[in-house]
């Protein structure tokens, strides 16, 4: 150390200059003039000097360039600095946001609930900060509930405040999804990985999914109070394939279903509430293709179907009831019940009103067992439609009753029973208050009509 100069000392000392950045201003400062002035001379002998006569204005026209082309150097020095204090701020910042997140990762992992409580605000904290790596976050909050979870408190594996935990990561992603897509810390649009979830409960109302992949699939509800009340499901694709739904209530209440596709596919409904009461379906697709209605209550009364698409192919309803009735209204959407078996419990449509669209349940539809009920509903347009449709004994039987009675009222829609086959159980059209548009059969059907099917005294021919 003796051997260095005093000046170096000093700046170590006071964290000044060191000798490296000396040399680099004594060498590059005179360099710089010598540049300048050898520069100046050249543009005043070789450009300048060919044009301008008077040896004064000359030197000022070079000294004007000079300056000029300084000033440019200046700016694109001031400029690349600038970038360079910037790329030096953001490695900060990376670093910082580094260091919280390793901090968080220990918070969630730790024994004690409220540590974990705070870990996942302050996740929620780092994601709307860092929107770089935002989806990370979102990540982990949702691996966090994709965890073994164990709610009973005799059983092994249950944390004691664990499920309080958890229903706060919801709330935080509620509040989030809440908040404009043109909000700085909106989570719109991202993508949320919920599959094979247990939900005991939790609170989603108002939620926007208006793009990006919202996976429930294989989730379980088992009980409690899950709310999807108000949500608005506008783009994007959300899927509860394969999910269960055996207990508890699951609260899509007021839900908005106007874009992308909300997939219920293979869905197990044994037991508790679902329901779509007064739920709202514009546009895009709702499918429950190959879903399994075995038990509980699944509702949508007061919805509105006035465009989209809401698929039951190939659905089973073989036990619990689905309801479409007291006040729902199907006036441009596609419903569709094709290849849906009907081997138990009730399907009801009583009090809905069909003024346009599509309701069918042609192609394979089979009706062996349930009890399908169109009491005092309106027809008024659009279509009902059987085509196809099997009421049959052999291999598929029907044994109960679909009935269009109890002041159902036909004076706009067409239902269509072409090609459906009658051989078993009863289709009793006796009741209906008005026939504007007669269904529609083949003359074949009503030249000897079979045992169960019941018809009104005038009904109509397709030939």
């Amino acid at each position: 150390m003796a051997d260095k100069p005093r000046w170096y000392h000093q700046g170590r000392a006071s964290g000044g200059w060191h000798a490296p950045r000396l040399v680099r201003v004594w060498i590059v400062a005179p360099l710089a003039v010598l540049g300048a002035v050898g520069a100046g001379y050249l543009i005043y002998r070789f450009v300048v000097d060919p044009l301008v006569a008077n040896a004064s204005d000359a030197i000022k026209l070079t000294l004007a360039i000079v300056t000029l082309i300084g000033a440019v150097l200046a700016g694109v020095y001031a400029y690349r600095k600038q970038r360079i204090a910037e790329s030096d701020a953001h490695r900060a910042d990376a670093n910082q946001f580094a260091d919280r997140y390793t901090t968080v990762a220990g918070q969630l992992g730790h024994d004690k609930a409220a540590v974990r409580l705070a870990g996942v605000y302050a996740l929620a904290r780092l994601a709307d900060d860092w929107e770089e790596q935002r989806q990370v976050c979102i990540d982990v909050l949702c691996a966090y509930l994709r965890m073994p979870y164990q709610p009973d408190p005799d059983a092994s594996g249950y944390k004691e405040g664990e499920r309080e935990v958890r229903l706060t990561v919801l709330g935080l992603i509620r509040d989030h999804l809440r908040l404009p897509l043109v909000h700085p810390h909106s989570w719109q649009g991202l993508h949320f990985d919920f599959s094979s979830v247990t939900f005991d409960g939790g609170d989603l109302s108002g939620a926007v999914f208006s793009g990006g992949t919202v996976d429930f699939g294989r989730a379980v509800f088992p009980g409690g109070t899950v709310s999807f009340a108000g949500a608005v499901f506008s783009g994007g694709l959300v899927s509860f394939g394969r999910a269960r739904f055996s207990g508890g209530t699951v609260d899509f209440t007021r839900a908005e279903f106007s874009g992308g596709t909300v997939s219920f596919d293979s869905g197990e409904f044994s037991g508790g509430l679902v329901s779509f009461d007064s739920g709202e379906f514009s546009d895009g697709t709702v499918t429950f293709d190959s879903g399994e209605f075995s038990g509980g209550l699944v509702i949508f009364d007061r919805a509105r179907f006035s465009g989209g698409e809401v698929i039951f192919g190939r659905a089973e309803f073989s036990g619990g009831t689905v309801s479409f009735g007291f006040g729902a209204r199907f006036s441009g959407s596609e419903v569709i019940f094709d290849s849906a078996r009907f081997s138990g419990g009730e399907v009801i449509f009583g009090r809905a009103e069909f003024s346009g669209g599509t309701v069918s349940f042609g192609f394979g539809a089979r009706f062996s067992s349930s009890e399908v009920s169109f009491g005092r509903a309106r027809f008024s347009g659009g279509e009902v439609s059987f085509d196809s449709a099997e009421f049959s004994g052999g291999t598929v039987s029907f044994g109960r009753t679909v009935r269009f009675g109890f002041g159902a009222e036909f004076s706009g829609s067409t239902v269509d029973f072409t090609r459906a086959e009658f051989s078993g159980g009863t289709v009793d059209l006796r009741s209906v208050a008005s026939w504007a548009k007669p269904p529609l059969f083949h003359e074949e059907v009503l030249s000897a009509p079979p045992a169960g099917l019941l018809l009104p005294s005038e009904p109509h021919v397709r030939p």
